[in-house]
């Protein structure tokens, strides 16, 4: 087995050994509201439209106590947390914050794979300043941040994408995990399945029902069986149950679609349902669309109904989508097309495609964590 020194990394015998962070700003629109308007601090506040279809983009720690998370319907936040106060989202701020984050990334590596404004994949094997310890670096990386932004990091140390990834929830907020050659599949066995990324509100259902409630439970199961039972999602549990991630980071990668997909815990049937349904994920999606500063062409609405047959109906425009009303109104002009159902839905999901520049692998096909829930 690989040894690790007393600093956590990969000693000279362990060659090809990678030295992974991933830092995570915590509640970052909320933080840089906060941030910016002292009056908002050590209050609940959380990003996005207060109105009946608006949708939380993110919530400070004061609101996260009431249980408001991101992606939640503002009605549900507000009815949680009443002294919830919403903040229209500033895009332009928060990009010029995650620009002054990614300089500080790069200042210690080139090998920088952005997920968003707010998060990122290190890899520090070799960092441009020969300190050699990825722990280290990344406590040096979460101080400059807070020195140049005000604002505070969460960041995890491991040796692939996956463990890292883990390691970066698992001290927030303002907090480090670093997760050593030879520990990931102890790590991992005891986390709940709800942590792995990828695995929403349904697939933990699933699980259960089989009796995995966590890491060491899944790791009992083989290939043959995942896949009997989970399908193509089979290969990434197998692997993750095991602490493995052969993934590199890779600091040229374009996505080539943003989307969201979201599983109901009842089907959905009716045209009113349908469209609320719709504000809601435009609202999330929208969002993920900003976070990752993409423009595309293509506008896609996806539906599983409850014998699991999949429609789609696409939209390509001769311009990117430059807006949130445009994308809003070429997703209603789909739903609309394919109303009204055979069958009710239970599963809904949005994507934008044929974005500026892509030549990668699509983002939402490859990343575990891409979808809001698995079936």
């Amino acid at each position: 087995m690989a040894q690790a020194d007393e600093d956590g990394e990969a000693g000279p015998e362990t060659p090809g050994l990678r030295k992974i962070i991933h830092v995570d700003m915590d509640a970052f629109f909320a933080s840089v509201e906060q941030r910016d308007n002292p009056e908002l601090r050590g209050k609940p506040v959380a990003v996005g439209g207060p109105g009946g279809r608006g949708v939380v983009a993110a919530a400070s720690y004061e609101a996260r106590k009431f249980g408001v998370r991101s992606a939640m319907p503002s009605v549900t936040a507000k009815r949680l947390c009443p002294e919830l106060i919403f903040c229209k989202g500033r895009f332009d701020a928060y990009r010029e914050v995650s620009r002054q984050i990614r300089a500080v990334f790069h200042h210690h590596t080139d090998l920088v794979e952005p997920l968003s404004l707010d998060e990122a994949y290190l890899d520090v094997t070799r960092d441009r300043l020969g300190i050699g310890s990825a722990t280290r670096i990344a406590e040096l990386i979460r101080q400059e941040i807070r020195a140049k932004t005000q604002l505070t990091a969460s960041a995890g140390v491991s040796y692939n994408k996956f463990l890292a990834k883990l390691a970066s929830d698992q001290n927030k907020p303002d907090g480090l995990c670093v997760i050593r050659p030879g520990e990931g599949a102890d790590f991992v066995a005891g986390l709940p399945i709800r942590r792995f990324h990828g695995v929403g509100p349904r697939g933990a259902e699933k699980m259960a029902r089989f009796g995995i409630e966590t890491g060491a439970d899944l790791a009992t199961r083989d290939i043959a069986w995942l896949r009997a039972h989970f399908g193509s999602f089979a290969d990434y549990l197998y692997r993750a149950a095991r602490g493995v991630d052969l993934r590199p980071v890779r600091a040229s990668r374009v996505r080539k679609s943003v989307g969201r997909e979201r599983t109901f815990f009842e089907d959905i049937s009716s045209g009113p349902a349908l469209r609320d349904t719709l504000e809601n994920i435009i609202a999330i999606v929208w969002g993920y669309i900003e976070r990752a500063e993409a423009r595309g062409r293509t506008v896609t609405l996806k539906l599983k109904y409850t014998d699991f047959r999949i429609v789609s109906r696409a939209r390509t425009m001769a311009k990117p989508v430059a807006n949130r009303e445009d994308f809003s109104a070429i997703a209603r002009d789909l739903l609309d097309e394919m109303l009204p159902l055979p069958l009710p839905i239970r599963l809904m999901g949005l994507t934008l495609s044929k974005l500026e520049g892509a030549d990668g692998e699509d983002e939402e096909d490859t990343r575990p964590d891409a979808q809001l829930s698995l079936l």
